[in-house]
């Protein structure tokens, strides 16, 4: 694709109902989780991460994962997952009919001790376990998120050659299994000329059929469309965006929302990349999930009146 030329389409993944309310300290009610996530569908939203399989202990707003699952599971055109960061995870969304598990690990050493309390090396053995439950059901797909992919908020700037090492043991131990690799700015540190170096880096290393590439964005220097249309333009063909820019990682100090999938859906509706999604619908849904209570949002085009969006 021409530096220049927008892709035809891209698929945006809407993550406010993981990353966006486990940001939130105290757990909402689950009815007011399933209103945010009927506005989001009914603004056209296709994918959706709804939840993650951690401890409650860890995080207790997402110990309801399993309820918002079988309110929205039978929903027709809907791709739901769930995040999961190990075997135990993932076998309870298999449970919970979830058919796509998102496995986590970071790259950097210190930021997956802080994230999932163990090595990065005991979380690709552990990945291997993972992909074997998965080859025992049909149906089921796996995407990798590789956390602190460009920046740490311990260790530093992130090397796309550190990516590569955690990368091709993952892809080794998938072997032929269709895979998303997600390449995520934990931190929103990244620059859109580093995004564009891995991406590209990577992409000529590990091209190949049944590997499909996204990119995981925060907001927090600003960045986060920028480094999201340039990921879009040297190979990802999916982007996580959370409504209203809900969100931040409590296991990376300084790390605010996620990239507001409002801004990023103005950003690619310029350039005539279909997503299939309704901007004043998306706002509505914008507007309702930043009236929750204890919630840090950071859209941009919340803040435009309305009637000058038309």
């Amino acid at each position: 694709m021409n530096a220049l030329t927008p892709p035809a389409s891209v698929e945006i993944v809407e993550v406010a109902p993981r990353d966006g309310f486990q940001s939130i300290a105290t757990p909402l009610p689950t009815a007011d989780k399933r209103r945010c996530i009927e506005a989001l569908l009914d603004a056209g939203v296709t994918r959706l991460e709804i939840g993650s399989f951690v401890s409650p202990k860890a995080i207790p707003q997402m110990a309801d994962t399993g309820e918002l699952i079988a309110a929205f599971a039978d929903r027709p055109g809907l791709r739901l997952s769930a995040l999961v960061p190990n075997l135990r995870g993932a076998e309870l969304a298999l449970d919970h009919g979830i058919r796509e598990v998102v496995y986590v690990v970071s790259v950097s050493e210190s930021h997956n001790r802080s994230n999932v309390r163990r090595g990065v090396d005991e979380s690709l053995a552990d990945l291997g376990r993972v992909i074997a439950r998965l080859r025992q059901s049909e149906g089921t797909r796996l995407r990798l998120d590789l956390g602190t992919s460009f920046d740490c908020p311990f260790e530093g700037t992130i090397g796309w050659e550190r990516v590569d090492r955690v990368l091709s043991e993952a892809l080794a131990l998938a072997g032929d299994l269709p895979l998303e690799v997600a390449l995520c700015d934990t931190t929103g540190r990244a620059s859109p000329y580093q995004v564009a170096e891995h991406f590209t880096r990577l992409g000529e290393r590990h091209a190949g059929p049944g590997l499909d590439w996204a990119f995981h964005g925060h907001d927090t220097f600003g960045m986060g469309v920028a480094n999201a249309l340039f990921a879009v333009h040297h190979g990802a063909t999916a982007v996580d965006s959370a409504c209203a820019g809900l969100g931040g990682c409590p296991f990376a100090p300084g790390a605010t929302g996620n990239t507001a999938t409002e801004d990023l859906l103005y950003a690619l509706q310029g350039g005539g990349v279909a997503t299939g999604i309704d901007l004043p619908r998306l706002l509505a849904a914008a507007d309702l999930i930043a009236a929750l209570p204890g919630g840090q949002t950071a859209s941009h085009l919340r803040q435009v009146p309305r009637e000058r969006l038309g």
